[in-house]
């Protein structure tokens, strides 16, 4: 009880300083909100009755204060990009980013945690060497780098991948719009070949991700193996003569479920923020694009909304890690204990 409610207090004063943080850089960045709004040519009249009315003539003790009363009533500011509220333009954009880190996520575990599981069962061997390497690319090369080479050499050059966005300009308006999510939505709709279209153009950015995610996953779940299998137990159970797939599935891969939790929830709460290159490469309407549209706008409500967001999400998915970890391991909760 003493842990949870300590959790809960480490929670709530992570979330209060990201608050005050985002405030802070929405106040002391150089870019003046009132300009952004009304525009340089805007006469000092105007622009002084703006500044009074947004509030930006108070203290910074009051402006904060009346930042905390918006933020509990879930007003965000609105957009000067879209003249819409950023918590509007939030709920419709980030769909299709989860859409797409969602996809990725799944691939990466698919593909990374038995590739880190028989690296570490075959340690040494070539194919081990393979795996390796091929996480350190994922790792080393910039996501921007990876997703322009992609794009230029599938789509442009060999004609593989189909272009940007997430549907060809036939499909767009088609699909009826029930969960942001096109490929679900076609799907739901029945609309089949829009459902194609949509899951071809899915499919590179995805991918992309999944192999920068991949990576990491890759490598944790490898150096866990590696510590699992030289455990006694690991020694016990091959003197029982149990089967080489049984030690390493069951009581080895078993072993390190735990301890994997934190990092697929970070590497998850990662793509939502690594989505932010990939979708401005691939004109992904999520909210990685809008993030970036809004800072080259000078849109600083847009851009504080969208950094509080995903860091807001970054807190929660860390905390459903540290439970889902506790109820998988107990002695997870001894040992801090």
């Amino acid at each position: 009880m003493r842990k949870s409610l300590s959790n809960l207090s480490d929670v709530v004063v992570t979330l209060f300083g990201l608050v005050v943080v985002t405030f802070l850089i929405g106040r002391t960045m150089p870019i003046d909100p009132v300009i952004a709004i009304v525009g340089d040519k805007a006469p000092p009249d105007v622009v002084a009755r703006v500044r009074l009315e947004l509030g930006l003539d108070k203290s910074l003790v009051e402006q904060f204060w009346i930042y905390l009363q918006h933020l509990f009533r879930g007003d965000l500011g609105r957009s000067v990009m879209t003249g819409q509220p950023v918590t509007a333009d939030i709920l419709h954009f980030f769909p299709a980013t989860l859409e797409l880190a969602t996809c990725a996520m799944l691939v990466a575990l698919v593909v990374g945690v038995p590739l880190g599981v028989l690296a570490a069962a075959r340690q040494g061997s070539h194919f081990d060497s393979a795996v390796r390497v091929i996480s350190l690319v994922g790792q080393s090369v910039p996501i921007f780098v990876l997703a322009l080479i992609v794009l230029l050499v599938f789509y442009v050059k060999l004609g593989l991948a189909p272009g940007t966005g997430q549907q060809d300009v036939v499909f767009q308006g088609m699909v009826p719009d029930r969960t942001g999510m096109v490929v679900v939505d076609a799907a739901l709709d029945g609309q089949w070949d829009a459902f194609w279209d949509a899951l071809a153009h899915l499919a590179t950015p995805a991918l992309l991700l999944a192999y920068y995610t991949m990576s990491i996953i890759t490598r944790m779940t490898r150096t866990f193996m590696l510590d699992a299998l030289g455990g006694e137990y690991i020694i016990a159970a091959r003197a029982k003569g149990l089967s080489g797939s049984r030690i390493l599935w069951r009581h080895g891969f078993g072993n390190i479920t735990a301890r994997l939790v934190p990092v697929i929830a970070l590497t998850f709460a990662g793509l939502l923020e690594g989505a932010v290159l990939t979708e401005t490469v691939y004109s992904w309407p999520g909210i990685g694009l809008y993030l970036t549209r809004s800072l080259l706008n000078a849109d600083m409500n847009a851009v504080l909304g969208a950094t509080l967001v995903i860091g807001t999400i970054y807190v929660a998915l860390n905390l459903l890690a540290d439970i889902i970890q506790r109820l998988l391991d107990p002695r997870v909760t001894e040992e801090v204990g």
